[in-house]
């Protein structure tokens, strides 16, 4: 049985999630649906694992869906296919709430769904011949699934062009418009690129990462009210007298590594 998900961790921490149906261009079925949810689900809850990147074998990310599978998906009846949607929608929100550091590395295309799982991840690192696509109109579908995460990685106006075009577009724009964080010249690159990246996560604190995530998700669009402000401080007050929070400001004034950083 060959592998359409391949997952490693090393020495550090960090693991590596590879989508490895090159023959598809990493397009996603149930079963690759499946491996994801599950690795992230796993790998979130690892308390060994402080980053984890994910990337595509071959020269494509993610070509988004299956068309074969997509195609039987035709014929299913509503129950199913609400079923099989929400288990789509379940992955991606798996992803988009992993309480580690998440970082993608695109190579070649990424398109459709597969601009949903970068749309989830914290960080995206981009190899400038990559390209990317919206493309699900032309299918005579629509990006549902996945907009909840695009949209607020690309904005509402953003997206109203590439929703509505399904035109490709590349690395630089990727950036632009808040999908694409940087472009390497090459895959090589852009793996040296996420060393870096890493390097900076592992020298933070693991349960400070996984809070200041779940932090952004609270306050994005909230307006500022008294109970808002009143939470952040609650949050920040219970920082402060953790275990972290004391080791960190101690390491600080010490001018000393903290307990949790990785010595490379």
């Amino acid at each position: 049985m060959v592998d359409t998900l391949i997952s490693t961790i090393d020495d550090d921490g960090v693991a590596t999630v590879t989508l490895s149906r090159p023959d598809v261009h990493n397009a996603f079925n149930d079963d690759l649906i499946w491996e994801l949810n599950n690795s992230f689900t796993t790998l979130g809850t690892n308390p060994d694992v402080r980053a984890i990147i994910l990337t595509g074998a071959g020269k494509n990310f993610s070509a988004g869906a299956d068309l074969n599978w997509m195609k039987a998906a035709a014929n299913y009846s509503a129950e199913q296919n609400m079923r099989d949607a929400k288990q789509l929608s379940g992955m991606l929100g798996t992803l988009d709430t992993c309480p580690k550091p998440t970082i993608a590395i695109v190579n070649g295309a990424a398109y459709g769904g597969g601009v949903g799982l970068v749309a989830c991840c914290d960080i995206v690192i981009a190899v400038e011949s990559a390209s990317f696509a919206l493309s699900e109109v032309r299918l005579g579908l629509t990006p549902a699934t996945i907009s909840p995460y695009v949209v607020a990685a690309i904005g509402q106006r953003a997206a109203r062009r590439y929703f509505l075009t399904a035109e490709r577009f590349g690395a630089e724009e990727a950036r632009r418009i808040g999908l694409v964080h940087e472009i390497a010249p090459s895959l090589q690159e852009a793996s040296c690129l996420s060393s870096k990246v890493i390097k900076h996560i592992l020298a933070g604190a693991p349960m400070a990462q996984q809070e200041a995530k779940a932090l952004i998700r609270d306050v994005s669009g909230e307006k500022i009210t008294e109970d808002l402000t009143t939470e952040t401080a609650r949050r920040i007050a219970a920082r402060r007298a953790s275990t972290e929070g004391r080791e960190g400001v101690t390491a600080f004034l010490e001018k000393r590594p903290a307990a949790w950083s990785v010595k490379s």
